[in-house]
């Protein structure tokens, strides 16, 4: 009975498991400083990209955060002080200041300048076009013989350059719209050079103001608006496009170049005229508001040849 009371002891070990060389402790701590520095890269991204204003509000929440839920807005800078966001002074904000309270900067461009710079662009073009037909017509031998028929000058449509008659040497057949030899070889070394600019091209036939009669109605108005024509077939014969030509008219002797005299030769000639964008944009303009039905386009024709004065050349 005495041995039953003496049991052996038995101490059981129960061995704990190693998670790796050091344990799992490392990865914890490792967690913690990847947390710490994303917030701090955080912390550093949002103070780079705030606005010197806002932060001004920030701090100033931080000092005194009764004063703007007292006196609302979201900084001080929205509260009732004179200086918004800590602004110099009363005309500079370089604090904080409210959405709206300052327009956006929006980008203005003086129209009127740009305009006058592209009009001074374009006639010092047409100054360079003139000064190389001149330079043209005094190298060439042919055309320098014919240097007093060839008139340049700027005026307000443009460059024009006119070929016109002299008392023994005329440009046309006598009454018809046939050039004279020379007359074709100073047309088409002009429209070899029209080319170098993009203006578009306008030609005016005039005749001087003698008058004939013809039974077929025939008149000064038809032969300077076929001469006009006949002159823009030359000018594309020497390389003008065609595309350039944007108006062809006969003028008869309404226009004078000499006013004094009527029947004075040089009357009758052809203006070439480079058109500025301005004149080419109000054409085209007119042009567009023009609506006439083509009746009554043909009525008033007809009527224009009836009432026009006639003339023999």
């Amino acid at each position: 009975m005495a041995d039953e009371g003496l049991r052996p002891i038995i101490v059981k070990r129960v061995k704990k498991g190693h998670g790796g060389h050091h344990g799992g402790a490392w990865k914890i701590a490792y967690a913690d400083f990847v947390t710490a520095m994303m917030a701090f890269f955080l912390l550093m991204w949002l103070i780079g990209s705030t606005t010197k204003g806002d932060l001004e509000g920030i701090a100033q929440y931080f000092k005194t955060p009764l004063k703007v839920a007292m006196s609302g807005g979201s900084g001080s800078g929205d509260s009732s002080s004179i200086l918004q966001g800590g602004g110099k002074d009363l005309t500079k904000r370089d604090g904080q200041v409210k959405r709206g309270d300052v327009p956006a900067d929006k980008k203005t461009y003086d129209l009127a300048a740009a305009k006058a710079a592209l009009e001074r662009e374009e006639n010092g073009r047409l100054q360079s076009l003139k000064g190389r037909i001149e330079m043209t017509i005094e190298t060439n031998p042919a055309l320098k013989k014919f240097k007093n028929q060839l008139l340049l000058d700027i005026t307000s449509e443009g460059l024009r350059i006119q070929v016109v008659d002299e008392k023994n040497r005329p440009m046309f057949q006598l009454a018809k719209a046939e050039l004279e030899p020379y007359t074709r070889e100073i047309l088409r070394t002009i429209g070899a050079v029209l080319n170098d600019v993009p203006n578009k091209i306008g030609l005016s036939g005039h005749t001087d103001a003698t008058p004939y009669m013809m039974e077929t109605g025939y008149s000064n108005w038809e032969l300077s608006a076929d001469r006009a024509n006949a002159s823009r077939r030359e000018l594309v014969i020497g390389g003008m496009k065609d595309d350039k030509v944007l108006r062809v008219v006969g003028l008869a002797s309404a226009a004078p170049l000499n006013r004094q005299d009527p029947f004075d030769p040089i009357n009758r000639r052809i203006s070439i005229i480079v058109l500025n964008k301005r004149t080419e944009e109000a054409i085209m303009r007119d042009a567009g508001k023009l609506e006439v039905p083509v009746q009554e386009a043909g009525q008033v024709a007809a009527a224009a040849a009836v009432a026009a004065p006639a003339a023999k050349k």
